[in-house]
């Protein structure tokens, strides 16, 4: 089985990378970049609708 994914990409540094939903914290909640250290909600972070509807439905 294939483990699920969500893209990030940062919006004040432009790091762009994938993790798991479950290691991320829920999508209304503050998220720190690990490059830059923005914090924003975590939902912000996420790439697409498709990334952060997977956030929802997992995280």
């Amino acid at each position: 089985m294939e483990e699920t994914t969500v893209q990030l990409l940062c919006p004040e540094c432009a790091k762009n990378w994938q993790a798991s939903p479950g290691e991320l914290p829920n999508a209304d909640e503050m998220f720190h970049c690990p490059n830059c250290h923005a914090s924003r909600r975590t939902a912000e972070f996420t790439r697409t609708d498709r990334d952060l509807r997977t956030l929802k439905q997992f995280g």
